[in-house]
């Protein structure tokens, strides 16, 4: 079956785990603080704070800038579980934002008129996500200028973005935000197995994340209360976790950081061939917003259901009988049980539910040929042309 997503490891990938293998450290080490420095460094960000995964990053991120019980953070309703669930780790309340009809990224419009309606009431939010669906970054300029004008911090979540750019910018750069998290999870652009990264260019912020990530404990004698008892000393400050990413996972990650452009060049150039190739069938294809630059983790097609005479789950079960392993990112996140009994019902986010009624994630990977994309795609003609 050709998936969804796949990693590409090279023979250099496994060289620089074995050499990890063979040395001093297995957990966090040098390797680790390599891979934070060359993430930054990429992305033009002062700091970065590496984590088990990206899930975990964010809610270092939610804890970094105090949410807590009694506030308020705001996300899409069309990203994977984790993008709410951060700010309920920490014991706040969580809204959504309705995304916008052509990027499927979070509406600047419903954010603002939200946002509006909120002042009126005083339930402004904490912090708002805005996450970076398939690679394509959100209007992140315009977000920012609505935190500058009601208060509130941004934590993109870029998980699906690395080796993107908006207005020129890598994303990650932090230019209109607090925080940006990247996820490293194996169908990811870079991969390191498991595992996430939060940048930020706040030194207070990275050494929070730095200091949760790993129990709430130090040997900083600056952060002690009192005077160390010796050399051995440490003392937790705070409630933390262990979050920590390895040093055989940062290996992973240094290695494919070193081909992250050419991967995202390869994903742009099968992107582009399926635009191509799809644009005569009745489907709706991803537009790009003219400040973007996609990373391309995913593409998604969106049926015409006025166009064909089959239904999604039909074109679906055909497309997996066919040995292609299409997929659906994603079901919108309030209409999950466990957020419906938050009180949140179908209908409370129309276009995110429209999104999702008629969408198809096909699948798009660096180590895909054109043989295997040219499959997908007389699939796809055969299927809804028949």
């Amino acid at each position: 079956m050709i998936p969804y997503g796949r990693q590409d490891i090279s023979e250099a990938d496994v060289a620089a785990v074995v050499e990890v293998l063979k040395s001093d450290f297995l957990t966090q080490g040098p390797a680790v603080e390599l891979f934070e420095r060359a993430v930054a460094d990429y992305c033009g960000a002062d700091r970065a704070v590496s984590a088990s995964s990206a899930t975990a990053a964010l809610h270092l991120a939610c804890l970094a800038l105090g949410v807590g019980p009694g506030d308020l953070v705001w996300t899409s309703p069309i990203s994977f579980v984790a993008s709410a669930n951060c700010a309920l780790y920490c014991g706040a309340e969580v809204d959504f934002v309705d995304i916008d009809p052509h990027t499927y990224t979070m509406s600047i419009e419903a954010l603002s008129d939200k946002l509006e309606r909120a002042a009126r009431q005083d339930r402004l939010p904490k912090v708002v996500i805005p996450v970076h669906l398939c690679g394509q970054s959100c209007r992140m300029d315009e977000i920012k200028r609505l935190a500058d004008a009601y208060g509130f911090s941004i934590v993109e979540d870029a998980s699906h973005a690395i080796g993107g750019s908006y207005k020129g910018g890598a994303i990650g750069s932090c230019r209109f935000s607090d925080i940006t998290v990247f996820s490293f999870h194996p169908v990811k652009i870079v991969t390191t197995g498991e595992g996430g990264i939060a940048l930020t260019n706040k030194p207070e912020l990275s050494d929070k994340m730095a200091l949760l990530r790993s129990h709430g404990v130090t040997r900083d004698p600056a952060l002690m209360h009192g005077p160390a008892d010796g050399p051995w000393y440490y003392q937790q400050v705070a409630l933390g976790f262990n979050y920590r990413l390895t040093d055989i996972q940062a290996a992973l990650g240094n290695s494919q950081l070193q081909r992250v452009d050419g991967f995202v060049r390869r994903r742009t150039e099968l992107a582009d061939r399926y635009t191509r190739s799809l644009k005569e069938l009745p489907l709706t294809l991803p537009w790009q917003h003219p400040d973007t630059s996609s990373a391309w983790h995913l593409y998604v097609i969106r049926l015409k259901p006025d166009q064909i005479s089959l239904s999604r789950g039909e074109v679906f079960g055909r497309l997996r009988s066919s040995d292609i392993g299409v997929n659906l990112h994603y079901i919108p996140i309030h209409t999950q049980p466990y957020y419906l009994n938050l009180g949140f019902k179908r209908g409370d986010f129309p276009e995110a539910e429209r999104y999702y009624e008629g969408a198809i994630t096909i699948p798009l990977f660096s180590g895909m040929s054109d043989a295997q994309q040219d499959k997908i795609i007389q699939c796809l003609e055969q299927t809804l042309i028949p």
